[in-house]
């Protein structure tokens, strides 16, 4: 086999799906990179068994077909330091020596049999199809993944809960103190469906969705996932299991509305948290009606800090403790001006939503609070 191609074009390929592969593989093949050469078209995959991405890339004078593995340190770490230039491959089809000639030198090692690389189950025949425009899954998933859970013994929470109805699609995580829903209006589907994408592909597609524009097509059953978009397929393992009723758990009168200038709250927050108890993390909420006072205290070092921000508050004067990382978290999160908590009393979940949401979005994130010694 003979080829060439763009030493750019090939590393940034190979780049964006090398993330997939995991630092210690059960299967030596899945250290390495999976070449398919078939006309002008190089097909290349990486996997780690349960989540594999496909990329391809357009090759120069190509000479025969084939598949061949290559261990991805040997390509990505040379790659990385060459400029811009030809890349002539030559692969001898009888013991799979490689030759890869540049400008002012050549590479040369041993790769694997392709056929040894394990394949990908096609989905069943109840398999269900959607598409949507890149920008609202990657919104969706850049939204939720931060409150995704670790949890061994739960691992349905540890992913992001895809929950599609005939008018919209909503996006759910939650760890069980803090949770996410976003809600899109623009999608529809003519049936009912579900399913959970774990945090290891939600964060790929994160990365590769970035670069995309166009429509994604999901195709999914009970177990795995294909989800593609014009320069990259991903097909992954879904969670199994059932989701909890994430809309139980949101309180849905809360009688206490705060409006607050989203900024001025989440830098007062970093810089009050310095002073918090490094366990804990607890800073506390203190609701007047004009200001909304926040603080902190550490007793165990003699540190405290105080803030008072400008805010809109009609209600009774109310103390409330959160865990400021969280809160930093969801705040980050939201891309308003403003954002309004709605509160009910120091024991119950409070909401954080934003003041004018996107087109067809609507975005709620809550977050349990904590207990406050005083």
């Amino acid at each position: 086999m003979k080829f060439e191609v763009s030493s750019t074009a090939l590393l940034s390929r190979l780049q964006s799906i090398s993330k997939v592969i995991a630092s210690k593989n059960s299967l030596p093949i899945l250290d390495s990179f999976l070449f398919d050469l078939n006309g002008n078209k190089l097909t290349i995959t990486a996997s780690d068994a349960e989540t594999r991405l496909v990329t391809s890339v357009e090759v120069m004078n190509p000479d025969g077909a084939g598949l061949f593995a290559v261990l991805a340190k040997i390509l990505l770490d040379p790659l990385k330091e060459l400029p811009e230039q030809p890349l002539q491959f030559e692969i001898n089809d009888d013991n799979l020596e490689i030759f890869i000639h540049f400008q002012n030198g050549k590479y040369n090692f041993i790769g694997q049999k392709g056929d040894t690389y394990p394949q990908q189950k096609p989905l069943n025949e109840a398999a269900i199809s959607l598409t949507m425009a890149a920008p609202i899954l990657l919104n969706g998933i850049s939204r939720c993944l931060f409150a995704t859970a670790d949890d061994e013994l739960r691992p349905v929470m540890n992913g992001i809960y895809f929950d599609i109805h005939n008018e919209d699609i909503t996006f759910v995580a939650s760890d069980g103190h803090k949770l996410v829903k976003l809600r899109n209006m623009s999608i529809q589907l003519p049936e009912r469906a579900a399913f959970i994408l774990p945090k290891k592909p939600a964060n790929l597609l994160r990365t590769v969705l970035a670069k995309e524009a166009e429509e994604v097509q999901i195709r999914f059953d009970d177990n795995n996932a294909y989800i593609s978009c014009s320069n990259f397929e991903m097909i992954c393992r879904l969670i199994e299991g059932r989701y909890p009723n994430y809309n139980s758990v949101i309180p849905q009168e809360n009688p206490y509305k705060v409006t607050i200038d989203r900024i001025s709250f989440l830098n007062a927050l970093k810089r009050v948290s310095v002073f918090s108890n490094q366990a804990s993390s607890l800073v506390k909420l203190q609701l007047t009606e004009s200001e909304m006072i926040v603080s902190a205290q550490d007793i165990d070092f003699s540190t405290s800090a105080e803030e008072k921000i400008a805010c809109q508050f009609d209600g009774v004067e109310l103390k409330i403790g959160f865990k400021a990382t969280y809160l930093i978290e969801i705040l980050s999160n939201i891309s308003c001006e403003e954002v309004v908590l709605e509160l009910a009393d120091p024991s119950r979940a409070g909401l954080i939503v934003p003041t004018k949401n996107d087109e067809n979005e609507d975005l709620v994130m809550l977050l349990m609070p904590m207990m406050l010694n005083d």
